[in-house]
């Protein structure tokens, strides 16, 4: 496991972004844990942790690939993204869910979208993957181009490798699994939890 799986585990777990139980997730199905990045807003100290992390990925990324802007759809990924953005230098993008009909109006908030922009799309977590392409769709109707995707965590259901099917890179800070065995080890949570969450990841 790397240093970074833990540091997230960490951050996550201090922070009570991720939660232990049972828990109905978007697809209806239920989960025994639940991750809530809303939560760093109340601990600053673990906001900026993850956000550190993030950046040093795309800094990293940027060595080699030309991004232009981040973007996100609201509402969790987009609490984030503007603390990375700061961290990296780069102007950043928050889709709407829906079209907003009044003041500026339509489905992009922040920085304009232009033709040809190369646009790394983060988000909280990745499951199946599909719901990402909801929030990629309005960014390539305006001409951008998106080929990498960042997210907190990797649930391991099998959204990493659906996406990168479509032709997409996808970049996690760490994995479901990881995240477990770090709060295992450190004793965070019991071998029942952490047993929980691996039997559910290999169903």
């Amino acid at each position: 496991m790397s240093s970074t799986a833990e540091k997230v585990a960490g951050a996550l777990y201090r922070s009570g972004c991720i939660k232990f139980g049972t828990f109905k997730i978007k697809s209806g199905a239920e989960s025994p844990y639940y991750v809530d990045l809303a939560r760093l807003l109340s601990a600053p100290k673990e906001l900026c942790n993850i956000a550190d992390i993030a950046a040093d990925k795309i800094k990293a990324l940027m060595a080699s690939q030309k991004i232009d802007k981040l973007a996100s759809i609201e509402l969790k990924g987009a609490l984030i993204v503007p603390s990375i953005a700061c961290r990296v230098d780069l102007p950043c993008v928050v889709v709407r869910k829906e079209e907003k009909a009044y003041g500026a109006t339509g489905r992009i908030a922040g920085a304009e979208v232009a033709t040809g922009d190369n646009i790394l799309f983060f988000d909280d977590v990745v499951s199946e993957g599909l719901s990402k392409l909801e929030g990629i769709k309005p960014l390539q109707e305006l001409g951008a181009h998106v080929k990498h995707l960042m997210v907190v965590v990797n649930r391991e259901q099998g959204g990493k490798e659906n996406l990168e099917n479509l032709g997409y890179e996808v970049h996690a800070l760490a994995k479901i699994s990881d995240i477990v065995d770090s709060l295992y080890r450190s004793r965070s949570i019991s071998k029942a939890q952490a047993g929980a969450v691996l039997d559910y990841i290999k169903r």
